[in-house]
């Protein structure tokens, strides 16, 4: 299968203060890996690295055999998808006219979006399920809503990977289900995607592969069934955490413990 991204011995730090130091993994084409780990152990700064908004101090990022450090950004945007956290529009776009910005890095610099950009931004709003949405303006959108459009405007990118920087922040159930099997749809259709998530019981749900962080070093590496241990989620999260298999549901569940 073919190698889509590989990070070789990454580091990067904040002034004098070392956030990530050393971390590699790689990724096939179609595969979801799931980076978990607590509060400030350096999620976010990975997928910022990975997507090129942010230069490591050392290692090497590879997307299809090429160093992301030899391609402008133009070529990194075009390559990756990148979804933060979450995006404050302050202008009154409605949600088709925001996935069309999406389209930004293959155009050049004083093109406006032709009708093929319009056709590929309603395609992406159809693939994650928000068609009915397009002349809503993306500001009077709910949470859930909101995250689907953000992926869509990746998505209309055509990325080869996908970066999700916490998707399922501050959703309610059903909207972090909705996000869920979208990703998992996504990866179905040939698509690489690395999703940072504060929830390990999600690497059971759509993870083919998890990385544990914990004070920017990677402790875990693997399939998420060797990662995602009550041994290895109660070190990293310093709390004790129980990993359990449901019989009826035909899967295993993380959960936390009360001290």
């Amino acid at each position: 299968m073919e190698l889509m991204l590989e990070v070789k011995s990454l580091s990067f730090s904040y002034g004098n203060g070392k956030v990530l130091e050393n971390v590699s993994f790689s990724l096939k084409k179609g595969e979801i890996i799931c980076i978990l780990g607590p509060n400030g152990s350096g999620k976010s700064t990975l997928i910022k690295c990975i997507a090129g908004i942010l230069k490591p101090d050392s290692g090497s990022i590879h997307i299809l055999g090429k160093d992301t450090a030899s391609l402008g950004a133009g070529d990194i945007a075009r390559h990756i998808g990148y979804v933060p956290q979450q995006n404050e529009v302050v202008f009154p776009f409605s949600v088709l006219d925001f996935v069309v910005m999406g389209r930004a890095p293959h155009l050049s610099m004083f093109a406006s979006p032709g009708a093929d950009d319009i056709k590929l931004a309603k395609e992406s709003l159809a693939m994650v399920g928000i068609s009915d949405l397009a002349e809503r303006p993306v500001a009077n959108l709910s949470g859930g809503q909101n995250q689907m459009v953000l992926i869509a405007r990746a998505l209309v990118q055509k990325p080869a990977l996908l970066l999700l920087d916490e998707p399922t922040s501050h959703l309610d159930f059903g909207n972090q289900i909705l996000v869920l099997e979208t990703v998992q749809r996504l990866a179905s259709l040939g698509m690489s995607i690395v999703m940072n998530t504060h929830m390990p019981d999600h690497a059971f749900l759509v993870g083919d592969r998890a990385a544990a962080l914990a004070g920017g070093r990677l402790v875990a590496v693997g399939k998420v069934e060797t990662v995602v241990t009550s041994k290895m989620m109660s070190s990293v999260y310093g709390v004790n955490v129980a990993v359990r298999e449901i019989e009826d549901m035909k899967r295993k569940v993380c959960l936390p413990l009360r001290r």
